[in-house]
């Protein structure tokens, strides 16, 4: 067995051995509506560029000869053809991400900035003054932002893209408001949204607070999979804060995830979550035979994996994967046998191939 089949298959146990059911926080598995990312955005230029930029486009000219002219240096009678040299000179769009919980004027965040145009590289390039604005429609948008600094690359291969660190300086305050008509609204994180889930929430948190002379029912109610209503009680309105982190503090039992099998078939790597089953199959690759379900141990000689002792019906993946494993399997074999099982219906369990 080659090394890398020995951490394949010490992940998959490790995977399918993690108890299905745990403490967890509330914080943990949903967030605050109103509490979203914001991004910003502009088009600005990039200078200092060796010999790398886009300046033979028109729009890159275009946006040279207006910076000129603001500077008091208009171009001359020549026009585009002055400029259709200006090789160190690129046209990039600038981006910057407003965080969750939101940010003050004069706070100094990262941005990205990114070629859409033919240059060739943006390394070495000092992107000059930008403004930045919000969502809306041109002409009016207004200014939240200003955006300038010399730019980094995060990956050396993809040098059309890059960073400034502390590059965008805010202009204005962002709240993001999370109290509406005295209710707040908690959002499950997909991986663990549900309609068990969310009601699950909601009478975690009336349990919780039924004893302040609140009437069970009325505080939290789960509006659909995903959002989960909670009324503000009069003697919390002057201090909404800590009332909302004593919510988010809560534990409830981690909702049971849905059974899954996810590979990536370029790191080798195979994760499953617990009591991933499998219909009763005959595994026949390569130089092995492996049998699976209530008839096992009826082809000579094969391996064959016993039903789980609780069930009557059906065997666990994490027992064939133990059965590869007894045979040396390849990593790539395993990838095989899991995909085979889900086109003949098998694979109890989502697959997702990354």
């Amino acid at each position: 067995m080659t090394r890398k089949t020995e951490i394949v298959a010490v992940l998959v146990l490790l995977a399918a051995a993690t108890p299905a059911w745990g403490q967890i926080r509330l914080a943990s598995i949903c967030r605050v509506k109103g509490q979203e990312e914001r991004v910003l955005q502009g088009q600005g230029l990039v200078i200092g560029l060796p010999g790398t930029g886009d300046g033979n486009l028109p729009s890159t000219q275009q946006s040279i000869r207006q910076l000129l002219d603001r500077m008091g240096n208009p171009v001359g009678s020549r026009g585009p053809a002055e400029l259709k040299d200006f090789k160190n000179v690129a046209l990039v769009v600038v981006t910057a991400t407003i965080p969750a919980a939101g940010a003050r004027q004069g706070d100094k965040i990262d941005c990205v900035v990114s070629s859409p145009g033919s240059a060739k590289s943006l390394k070495g390039g000092r992107l000059l003054p930008t403004a930045l604005t919000g969502p809306g429609q041109p002409p009016n948008l207004p200014v939240y932002a200003f955006a300038q600094g010399s730019i980094e690359l995060d990956d050396p291969k993809i040098e059309t893209t890059g960073r400034i660190y502390g590059g965008c300086r805010l202009e204005e305050d962002f709240f993001n408001p999370y109290i509406k008509d005295d209710k707040i609204t908690l959002v499950l994180n997909e991986d663990h949204s549900g309609f068990g889930a969310a009601q699950t929430v909601a009478e975690r948190i009336n349990g919780w607070f039924e004893n302040e002379q609140v009437r069970r029912g009325d505080l939290a109610k789960a509006i659909d999979q995903t959002n989960i209503e909670v009324n503000i009680p009069s003697h919390h309105r002057d201090n909404p804060v800590m009332f909302l982190s004593d919510i988010l503090e809560l534990e409830i039992y981690e909702p049971q995830a849905p059974a899954q099998v996810t590979i990536n078939e370029r790191a080798g790597s195979i994760v499953i979550t617990a009591d991933v089953e499998i219909g009763a199959v005959v595994v026949t690759h390569k130089n092995f035979v492996i049998e699976v379900g209530p008839a096992a141990g009826q082809v000579p000689g094969a391996q064959f994996v016993p039903l789980d002792p609780a069930q009557t019906q059906t065997a666990k993946l994490e027992s064939l994967l133990a059965a590869l494993k007894a045979v040396h399997a390849p990593t790539e074999d395993v990838i095989d046998i899991i995909k085979g099982l889900a086109r003949s219906k098998k694979l109890h369990a989502k697959l997702v191939i990354e």
